[in-house]
């Protein structure tokens, strides 16, 4: 017996794998091989041509037709026989013996075509190439269109596989198509030149009564039933292209808003995606499928509506004509216009719809110069915006706008981002995470048993698939998108202080920093009032952007920069310096903003607000008064009030008694130290005589001490509302107000009771502070 060898034998699936790599390097050893030998044989025909060309090159060139004169005759007869056939009557002797010196020498004809190498034998390098190139014929390059025609599918292992033919189509037939096209253009205008003014109105008048009739036919169909009528669709977007000159603008004006408002009514409530490959191969119902291809209809015509919207505002901004354009460029305005309103439209009905985010770039740059109408569609999307995801693309479109354009853009652009509706943001990371709900591993090993487990497995997963198809919308991705949301914002504002403070758009950042103050991080504050405090230490700013400024800080302040420990007196200085400088006979904002910083500085702020500057406030808001109008005077007034509530001591300015030395200095800009507690309010005395009656009605009560209760309390209606609010209600009204008047006395019966009559004197005993100020002044 032989002994066993201890060598391995190789397993048949080795043998197989091994086989099959041999059976690959051959294959690519003969591949190579082939590509070598054939390679070699193409140097060798190479060579063999250019040995021949050089070899006919030499030779000498042979006439294509050589002339052999008859026996007997000699070749000067044939010369003269050749000059006597010329028509020499009407030639001249230059021309005569120019054409005989072109006759005795070769020339194309004369030459032996088989000699003669082609035109492009060899490489020729500089002036050679380019003028033998230039004696080439020009021929222009005809791309052809060609049309798909779809066949039946062929079906393989792998599925079924697509088949079409490409169908040419000459360039000829549209040369037709566009020469038809004109002419029947130029009879339409010859056919109209030859009608009076009133015919030509009369026949415009029928064209669009039937051209109404028509988009409204074919909109009444699609609506009533789109998923079989949506390829009207196509029907009606293809009379955008209207050709009639007369009727062109109308036309198109009534198509666009009708298909606005078509699909504003078949577009569904859900974002439509395109089907994936496995979606396409797999069999459905015939109803599903008949719903795929209405989508899938619906989404390209949407697309190409939008496209020709797009192209339109295009060419009105750009006032380019085109060839065969039936519209002149007079009408282009009136057009963009109508695309605008239908891009808007689209944009507030449709925000959950696809192209959403497409629209937004479009009408975004137009807020530049479209400002009014694309501004109030942006205000509105804000507003109704719920989750934020719109919000968020219009912010970032308007940043890179902003941007791109080096902030020279209009104010109006950066206002609207003050209708944002953003009320809380993501401050903390850790504290907004979900709690933990789901056990994992070892917490399941070691509270529950194995039956146990199985079922809280069961649970879990079903809780992760209840929160899957929640359709509600979750509030910490909303609270994400604020929080991006905000962080633009802010970005842009911010750069804009870092780069263009003095450009025109700093009121417009100052009121939106005023805004969002109280959602403002605590790592911009320091850097943040340092920069507001520069700028209205700079007296670059006007009253209204100082205003903003100081509105800003106090809002910050109020909120989360109440941690800080920072007196901000130098803005309260400001302030009090700016007050006397509202307008008089005007009636503006400046206004609403010095209510809500005295609101934020007194009311909110009263524990870090000493009383000396609190008498200083006081006294110079009711010295304003008496110089604004009317709506202002109330709400100043309101704020006086507030005031005197917030701090109670400031009564005794009511008293004619002194407290304290010294004179007020009502010159002083320094409210801590003006010695405001040595002077009265004499000025509620002058306004009871004031010609508005809620002036009269605030004067008389401050003067009494802004009771809450008794005969001169004010009514619910004055004293529930804010000074802002009061100064918007009667600055809206037209100084109207009809305050409450007694009743004359009315005859009543007498009835006897034994109660006790009130004594007179006790209503004497209570000497106001009115009458007291009255003996003083």
């Amino acid at each position: 017996n032989k002994p066993r060898s201890k060598k391995r034998r190789p397993t048949f699936r080795r043998l197989l794998k091994t086989s099959g790599v041999k059976l690959e390097n051959k294959l690519k050893n003969r591949q190579l091989k082939q590509n070598v030998s054939a390679k070699k044989q193409r140097k060798e025909q190479k060579r063999l041509r250019q040995a021949v060309k050089g070899a006919v090159a030499a030779l000498p060139p042979r006439p294509l037709e050589t002339y052999c004169p008859r026996p007997g005759e000699r070749k000067d007869t044939f010369e003269e026989d050749f000059l006597e056939s010329l028509p020499t009557d009407m030639l001249e002797d230059d021309d005569l013996q120019l054409m005989s010196s072109m006759a005795q020498r070769a020339s194309f004809i004369t030459r032996d075509l088989s000699s003669c190498a082609p035109v492009h034998s060899g490489k020729k390098r500089g002036s050679e190439v380019t003028k033998d190139y230039e004696k080439l014929p020009r021929k222009m390059a005809r791309i052809e269109q060609k049309e798909v025609i779809h066949l039946l599918p062929i079906k393989d292992k792998t599925g079924l596989i697509p088949q079409s033919i490409q169908k040419p189509v000459s360039q000829k037939e549209e040369e037709e198509e566009e020469e038809e096209d004109d002419e029947d253009a130029a009879e339409q205008e010859d056919h109209m030149e030859g009608l009076t003014a009133e015919e030509r109105e009369q026949r415009r008048a029928q064209k669009i009564q039937e051209k109404k009739l028509r988009i409204a036919a074919l909109g009444s169909a699609v609506i009533s039933d789109p998923i079989s009528n949506v390829k009207r669709v196509k029907e009606l977007r293809g009379m955008l292209m209207e050709a009639d000159p007369s009727v062109a603008v109308t036309v198109r004006k009534l198509v666009m808003v009708s298909l606005m408002e078509i699909f504003k009514d078949v577009a569904p409530t859900y974002r439509i995606r395109p089907l994936t490959e496995d979606e396409k191969t797999t069999k459905v119902k015939k109803e599903t499928q008949q719903l795929r291809e209405f989508e899938e209809i619906l989404v390209s015509q949407y697309k190409f509506y939008l496209e020709d919207l797009e192209q339109i505002i295009k060419d009105w901004k750009q006032q380019k004509k085109k060839r065969r354009q039936a519209v002149n460029l007079q009408s282009y305005g009136g057009l963009a216009a109508v695309a605008v309103r239908c891009l808007t439209e689209l944009l507030l009905a449709l925000p959950h719809f696809n192209f959403h985010n497409n629209i937004i770039v479009l009408l975004v740059p137009l807020m530049n110069d479209v400002s009014d109408m694309c501004c109030d569609a942006f205000r509105k999307l804000f507003v109704q915006d719920k989750l934020g995801a719109a919000s968020l693309a219009t912010v970032r479109v308007i940043s890179g706008l902003v941007k791109s354009l080096s902030y020279s853009v209009r104010p109006e652009v950066l206002q609207t981002l003050l209708s944002l509706r953003i009320r809380e943001v993501k401050k903390d990371i850790e504290a907004t995470k979900p709690t933990k709900k789901f056990m994992n591993y070892q917490e399941k090993k070691k509270n529950l048993s194995r039956m146990q487990r199985k079922w809280k497995k069961a649970e879990e997963k079903l809780d992760k698939e209840l929160l899957e198809a929640e359709a509600s919308e979750n509030k910490e991705h909303k609270l994400k998108l604020h929080t991006e949301t905000l962080n633009m914002v802010f970005l842009v504002y911010f750069r804009i202080l870092k780069k263009a403070h003095r450009s025109a758009l700093l009121p417009a950042v100052l009121e939106g920093l005023a805004n969002f103050a109280h959602l403002i991080n605590l790592e911009f504050f320091d850097d943040l009032l340092n920069v507001l405090q520069n700028l209205i230490q700079s007296g670059d700013l006007s009253n209204q952007e100082s205003l903003h400024c100081i509105q800003t800080v106090f809002t910050i302040l109020s909120g989360q920069g109440d941690v800080l420990n920072i007196d901000p007196l130098t803005f309260y200085q400001h302030l009090y310096r700016m007050l006397p400088r509202l307008h008089a006979g005007a009636s503006n904002d400046d206004v609403i903003i010095v209510l809500r910083c005295l609101d934020t500085m007194l009311t909110r702020r009263k524990k870090q607000v000493t009383l000396q500057r609190a008498m200083a406030f006081v006294k110079r808001l009711s010295t304003l008064s008496l110089h604004l109008l009317p709506d202002a005077s109330v709400g100043i007034l309101a704020a006086t009030r507030a005031a005197l509530h917030s701090f109670p001591k400031c009564d005794f300015l009511l008293d004619n008694e002194i407290q304290g030395s010294g004179f007020y200095l009502p010159e002083l800009d320094d409210p801590e130290h003006c010695n405001a507690q040595n002077t009265a309010l004499w000025e509620l005395h002058t306004l009871q005589r004031h010609y508005h009656p809620v002036v009269r009605l605030f004067a008389a009560h401050l003067s009494r001490g802004a009771p809450s209760e008794g005969s001169a309390a004010l009514n619910v209606e004055l004293s529930r509302r804010a000074p802002v609010e009061l100064f918007r209600d009667y600055s809206l009204k037209d100084m109207t107000f009809n305050p409450p008047v007694d009743k004359p006395p009315t005859k009543k019966k007498v009835i006897k009771s034994n109660a006790p009559q009130r004594c007179s004197s006790e209503k004497k005993t209570k000497m106001h502070s009115s009458e007291k100020l009255k003996q003083k002044y």
